[in-house]
């Protein structure tokens, strides 16, 4: 089944030239089914390039999904044109009133900051508390990911000595959770941050579980025990560019910055990246969507308040 997407949003031709399944907002609305309603709140700054991505790894599952688009009303964004926002793009305002099936709050180069020192931090909090009555399950990305741990939990990020740079081997510690359901023992994640969150931090919290780590990079995947927030430190949605691009920003800026590792063949940066990922990236969001949405979530959208779940 297809993702919907608006009608001239840049991922629909990108993803067509790919062979993914997409369908306009025209053609949806001769169809008599009821889709997944996912919210991508989205803080990245280059905003095009994080809608395909994600657009990319949603749209590759049997599920109906239509994707809306939301950025913080307290935050001007750089990077991506008012065009684009005002076409593509909801406030919060806009949509508060509505439930969703499943919600990705994704990360944002805001880590060096304190929490509370971001601008749009009070308008990350509402929507975070909304998510708890609003949302059936919400997915945190990196940073997103270090926010929603410490906006709910309390659990703070922690600096890294250097930064957390490439591609890394990761396992998974419960064989039988279901967001890891079909992997191999070993998968590969990117990341790209120089804070984290530690083991012995979350370890404090009865209401999470850690699913999967990694030796070098730590833990990636954090759940609450009733599913309905799942924690992911890096980002299997990335392309095989998106290191390369960051890299080769940091380098013209005379940032200090090193060859992100186990992604260039032999380390060396003149060559294309190779993509270890992919496979994993994909069967994550399905198994997601699936496990943590469909097979979950009431019929009627709007018994998310009451935080009813369908029994599997």
């Amino acid at each position: 089944m297809p993702i919907k997407i608006p009608n001239q949003l840049p991922a629909t031709q990108t993803l067509r030239q790919e062979n993914i399944f997409v369908m306009t907002e025209t053609r949806a609305i001769t169809q008599d089914i009821r889709p997944l309603h996912i919210l991508l709140l989205n803080l990245m700054p280059t905003k095009v390039d994080t809608e395909t991505q994600f657009a990319r790894v949603l749209g590759n599952t049997p599920l109906q999904i239509e994707l809306e688009l939301v950025a913080p009303r307290s935050h001007v964004s750089k990077n991506t044109s008012q065009e684009h926002m005002l076409a593509f793009y909801k406030t919060f305002d806009e949509v508060r009133e509505q439930n969703f099936d499943g919600l990705i709050i994704t990360g944002a180069p805001v880590e060096h900051l304190p929490f509370e020192q971001v601008d749009y931090w009070p308008e990350l909090c509402r929507i975070m508390e909304w998510s708890k009555t609003h949302v059936h399950s919400t997915l945190h990305i990196c940073w997103g990911a270090q926010a929603g741990l410490y906006y709910h939990y309390g659990v703070p990020k922690r600096a890294l000595p250097e930064k957390l740079f490439g591609v890394f081997r990761h396992t998974v510690e419960e064989p039988n959770f279901m967001l890891f359901r079909g992997f191999d023992d070993e998968f590969w994640v990117p990341h790209s941050r120089n804070t984290t969150i530690l083991r012995e931090d979350i370890e404090k919290v009865r209401e999470l579980k850690i699913m999967s780590c990694s030796e070098k990079a730590g833990v990636y995947a954090v759940k609450t025990r009733d599913g309905r927030q799942v924690y992911l430190m890096g980002h299997a949605e990335y392309d095989r560019d998106t290191l390369l691009r960051e890299y080769l920003r940091d380098v013209a800026a005379n940032v200090p910055i090193h060859v992100p590792e186990h992604y260039f063949p032999n380390d060396d940066p003149n060559r294309t990246p190779l993509v270890t990922w992919r496979s994993c990236a994909h069967l994550l969001y399905g198994n997601w969507l699936n496990y943590f949405v469909y097979q979950t979530v009431p019929y009627d959208i709007t018994r998310i308040q009451s935080g009813e779940r369908t029994e599997d």
